[in-house]
């Protein structure tokens, strides 16, 4: 079995550590778990994320699927892609084979979080949309929980796009059919749990994947915000609880 967990709001925020995330991993790992992290983060490149995760002290060499990973393996190698959309993007499409670009023509317009927009780039970005290139999403997320509150996310960015281009996204991330592909690829079929802080995607992933869901309450959602429809199989206020409430059974 596997545990698919969250990153955002779940494990850290803004890369800082919640408290007893780092311990209930180890537990679960130590118990012969398979953990894990499947996030709709995109900007960083996968190794800046493991490498965030190891100085929380939980080793995750290998164990970082993201959306920016999800959205590359839509594409074919040889392609090429415009991005708008952080460095993880264009780490995760070279990796795939896919040529990036500048400028038009391009077969394929990659967008997710950046701190680098400008007007030029949203631009080229939904000239090259209205021009026919396939429009992809990473996520469609509009904010990301962090320790001062909430903050525009990926999907602030791809609608940025969308509304110049008039064009809908073709979409990556969690909870969409691509991100699931690529976990199955990795993990089979389950059982599996998936650890998130939002019903919208987290648990509607878990929910597509066939997975036991757990929802924390570290992140975006919180007790105001509950009761859920449908309800997660789990509640617990963050992983610590989470891990105690789900192997407290076995002991």
């Amino acid at each position: 079995m596997a545990w698919l967990l969250d990153l955002d709001g779940v494990v850290w925020l803004a890369h800082r550590a919640i408290p007893g995330v780092a311990d209930g991993i180890a537990r679960l790992r130590e118990g012969g778990e398979r953990v894990l992290f499947v996030t709709n983060a995109s900007m960083a490149p996968v190794g800046t994320l493991e490498a965030a995760l190891a100085a929380m002290d939980v080793p995750a060499t290998g164990d970082v699927i993201s959306s920016a990973m999800a959205a590359a393996h839509l594409l074919e190698p040889g392609s090429r892609a415009l991005v708008c959309g952080g460095p993880g993007v264009v780490e995760a499409l070279v990796g795939r084979g896919v040529e990036v670009v500048a400028d038009g023509p391009v077969d394929a317009v990659v967008v997710g979080l950046t701190h680098d927009l400008t007007y030029d780039l949203l631009l080229r970005a939904s000239t090259a949309v209205r021009d026919g290139a396939r429009f992809v999403a990473t996520n469609t997320d509009p904010t990301y929980p962090t320790p001062g509150g909430l903050t525009p996310g990926g999907g602030a960015i791809v609608a940025a796009v969308a509304t110049a281009a008039g064009v809908v996204p073709e979409v990556a991330g969690k909870p969409h059919p691509a991100m699931a592909m690529l976990v199955r690829s990795l993990v089979g079929d389950g059982p599996h749990v998936m650890v998130g802080d939002q019903d919208a995607t987290d648990l509607a992933f878990g929910r597509l994947l066939g997975a036991r869901t757990a929802l924390v309450l570290s992140g975006i959602t919180g007790l105001a915000d509950l009761p859920l429809d449908p309800p997660p199989d789990v509640v617990a206020a963050d992983v610590g609880e989470l891990v105690d409430l789900e192997l407290a059974p076995r002991a």
